[in-house]
């Protein structure tokens, strides 16, 4: 362990923060399935993104609609469309290969109204992009999307950029690569992650910094 003298960091300054960050790494953001903590030694906070990701849309229209990519993340979405006074549809998604992604149909009604597709991970985008096509296909006026994990694989900003997406709304849980497409926001989880390990090493209540509402999610 060392310092740096170009950031003004001590060796012991470094070696405390180290041993912070080491402590802090049982808290997560936004597992792909929760049954992931299972497999995990220690206590785990799981935080989500998905409350700040809401917020951020409030007050986009009176006619929302908040559209679940497959029947998996139904439950996700039941409460960000809650959150939101939104209604919910379903996609009727298959997958004939790997990293490809069908639509059947769309399940509810998204005719006239701004939809927002709500997931947890963008990868190679190839999903939202079918996803946005259908509801569009269906009737909606105004099509967003909202993840937490900007992966961005492969062809990811290639489809993007050619989708009918208006926004992709986005966290910094991962860096994004260069020359990101400009209809992508990206929302910062520092404070959040902040205020749950503060909670953590004070032994306050980590569920407080959501109201009490992140089990839901």
């Amino acid at each position: 362990m060392c310092g740096n003298a170009e950031t003004d960091m001590n060796a012991n300054d470094a070696l405390l923060e180290l041993l912070v960050m080491i402590d802090a790494a049982v808290v997560t953001m936004d597992l792909h399935a929760g049954q992931l903590q299972g497999f995990i030694g220690v206590p785990v906070d799981h935080m989500t993104a998905l409350m700040m990701l809401a917020d951020h849309f409030a007050g986009l229209d009176d006619d929302l609609v908040v559209v679940a990519p497959d029947a998996g993340r139904v439950k996700l979405n039941k409460q960000f469309a809650i959150r939101l006074g939104a209604g919910l549809a379903i996609l009727d998604k298959d997958r004939p290969r790997h990293q490809a992604a069908e639509i059947g149909h769309v399940i509810g009604d998204v005719h006239d109204k701004t939809a927002i597709v709500v997931d947890d991970i963008i990868d190679t985008a190839g999903t939202l992009r079918a996803a946005a096509e259908a509801v569009v296909s269906s009737g909606a006026r105004r099509i967003f999307a909202a993840a937490t994990h900007a992966v961005s694989a492969g062809r990811a900003y290639e489809n993007l950029r050619s989708s009918p997406l208006e926004r992709i709304v986005v966290t910094d849980t991962i860096p994004l690569r260069p020359d990101v497409p400009a209809s992508i926001d990206v929302v910062s989880c520092a404070s959040l992650l902040a205020d749950s390990i503060r909670r953590i090493f004070t032994d306050d209540s980590v569920s407080a910094v959501f109201g009490g509402k992140n089990h839901p999610f």
